[in-house]
């Protein structure tokens, strides 16, 4: 391994590099290390940094602040990742991903040497003896299963120091969560027993558990201990509740479901701990990010720091199997390298199917609400307003932001949304929709005009409170609608700002409109992509897209509900009410697919086209 020589001007490095694998460390005028990556070929890979016009500004950014490059080569590219991940939770460079949680994983211990064992939380090195089962995704899932351990099966959870200078029974036998082994209440083949249906569960053996259960409680009911079979009764019962609440797979295996998202400028990744089929939690994880980054990135810097560990008792370990909700540009490599740190063979997962598929849809929606809840957070709210206040350079803090947005398939059914928040995040209550008549079919000039006057004529009249300032999604034709509105209704005191997608129509490269009303002079800007600002405007932009989209999805169902069949040719009365019949409702048809139609008497393969596509086909 080799590294270039310090202050050696950058063109003369680019000419040098090899075409080798290795990682490559990119300084600043202090010396200071600002980003650190991998590749399978140094020359090709680093100068593709600094091509003209590049289409990343990201990279921009980082070029320009770029005075040295050093590199090392390695000899493969699995290497190079393992020194890449090191290297950057070492030198945190600040144009990395950074994944900043490296504290072990909680784990939940026996101590199967001790006659009468017990149940704890452990996190650390794995030195005492016994089982471990885990990792947990947080500590918070831990006491949740040690809690739902002590109902189950009454297996003690106290210190040794507790268990050993104890005369009588404590408060755990009296509420039944213990038997009392320390006062020898109960016989150690017994607490074996308890100690062993424990295991079984926490290793997702539960149906043995259940059957062994079963088997006692039917010999206590010959042997007419009734008493002890009902005990029984009641303990499989609980232990049948909980293996439907925590089993996500009947087939059992081990796996990391692993969803990235990002909405308003915060990323968020959402790890899913499935072992023996068993859902273990979830956890969410901010990493701190630089700017534009899709979720690829994300995913890509994410998942190395995430498991690849220098610190053998971290106690991250990798499943079977990690599937993720985007396809990994180094998914091959980086398999390979998790494969060799775990001893067997690792997968990682993207397209599938079926029962995984709906897994990693949920770790995405846990990752979107995980977004949403951290937005809504006051401290978040605050510092993005007071950025607003400094990127539009106003006198004051606003205090309420009011964006609208039009929805519509090819012109039918438009619905306008006015969204609006103040500085303790959305004000629902203010949200309002309109329906938009009157226009042509996809006139969004036309439908933003009807929508701003429709809301503003009443503000106008003293019916609640005008805005500070107020977003319009779309670009320079939207905004002069706006203004017009605002010029016939003397509103001078609101700041138009339009929010248009760049022509990439990537989260982060707007292009703010902002229009002072009464003056023909629009100013055009870009903030920069990790301004706390543009979040804000992103995050009130999305939200007027979601409650738009929303609003137009439900007038154009219940158009359809009333006449979506009596428009298909071909399809009469009788067939309509045929049809209605046999599948319960309109619902159920809509849900149909084209073979259940057809199997209808009287609806032809054709005719059943027809009816799905009439309710799956956009107009």
């Amino acid at each position: 391994m080799s590294d270039t020589a310090p202050n050696t001007p950058v063109d003369d490095i680019l000419k040098s590099l090899p075409n080798q694998p290795g990682v490559y460390k990119m300084l600043d005028s202090d010396g200071d290390v600002i980003y650190v990556g991998k590749a399978a070929n140094l020359k090709k890979r680093v100068n593709s940094y600094f091509q003209k016009a590049h289409p990343d500004p990201k990279t921009v950014a980082l070029v320009s602040h770029i005075r040295n490059i050093e590199t090392i080569i390695t000899h493969t590219e699995s290497e190079a990742l393992l020194l890449e991940n090191n290297l950057i939770k070492s030198l945190k460079p600040r144009y990395n991903i950074l994944y900043r949680d490296d504290k072990s994983y909680p784990y939940i211990y026996v101590s199967t040497d001790q006659i009468f064992p017990r149940l704890t939380f452990h996190r650390g090195a794995q030195h005492g003896k016994g089982r471990y089962f885990g990792p947990y995704p947080s500590a918070g899932a831990v006491r949740e299963t040690l809690a739902l351990l002590q109902k189950l099966f009454p297996v003690r959870q106290c210190k040794d120091s507790f268990f050993r200078n104890r005369s009588r029974p404590c408060l755990q036998y009296q509420i039944k969560r213990c038997t009392a082994p320390c006062v020898d209440y109960v016989t150690p083949e017994d607490y074996a027993r308890d100690v062993r249906h424990a295991i079984l569960f926490l290793e997702g053996k539960s149906n043995q558990v259940v059957d062994e259960l079963a088997k006692q409680m039917e010999a206590a009911a010959a042997d007419l201990a009734y008493e002890k079979a009902a005990a029984l009764r009641d303990q499989i019962s609980s232990l049948r509740r909980v293996q439907e609440k925590q089993y996500i797979s009947r087939q059992g295996g081990d796996y990391d479901i692993i969803a990235a998202a990002i909405e308003s400028g915060l990323g968020c990744v959402q790890v899913f701990t499935i072992r023996n089929g068993r859902n273990l939690g979830n956890r969410a994880y901010f990493p701190k990010q630089t700017g534009e980054q899709d979720i690829r990135e994300l995913l890509d810097a994410f998942i190395p720091q995430f498991y690849l560990r220098s610190d053998a008792h971290s106690g991250r370990e990798i499943p079977q199997h990690i599937l993720t909700n985007a396809n990994l540009p180094d998914a091959s490599v980086l398999a390979d390298v998790l494969s060799t740190q775990a001893g067997r063979r690792v997968q990682l997962l993207h397209n599938v199917r079926g029962e995984r598929a709906k897994w990693i849809e949920m770790a995405q929606q846990n990752a979107r609400h995980a977004i949403n809840i951290r937005l809504s957070t006051h401290a978040t709210m605050q510092q993005r307003f007071e950025s607003l206040q400094e990127a539009m350079q106003l006198d004051e803090m606003p205090q309420r932001l009011e964006c609208f947005d039009i929805s519509h398939t090819q012109g039918e059914r438009t619905v306008a949304s006015c969204v609006v928040f103040d500085q303790t995040g959305p004000v629902k209550s203010d949200y309002r929709r309109y329906n938009i008549e009157g226009i042509t079919g996809g006139d969004d000039y036309a439908a933003m005009k009807q929508a701003v006057m429709r809301r503003y004529q009443k503000l106008q009249a003293g019916e609640g409170t005008l805005p500070d300032i107020l977003f319009i999604d779309g670009g320079k034709g939207q905004v002069a609608q706006a203004k017009q509105v605002f010029d016939e209704l003397q509103i001078a005191d609101v700041m138009i700002i339009g929010v248009a997608k760049g022509p990439t129509r990537k989260a982060g490269l707007e292009t703010l409109i902002m229009a002072a009303c009464l003056s023909d002079i629009d100013q055009e800007f870009i903030l920069p992509a990790d301004s706390a600002a543009l979040h804000l405007i992103q995050q009130i932009r999305d939200e007027a897209h979601r409650f738009a989209i929303t609003g137009h999805r439900q007038r154009r169902g219940k158009a359809r509900t009333r006449s979506v069949l009596e428009d298909i040719e071909g399809l009469g009365p009788k067939r309509r009410q045929q049809l209605l019949r046999q599948f319960g409702g309109l619902q159920e048809v809509a849900r149909a697919g084209v073979d259940d139609l057809a199997s209808v008497p009287g609806i032809s393969k054709l005719l059943a086209q027809k009816i799905y596509d009439a309710f799956h086909m956009e107009k």
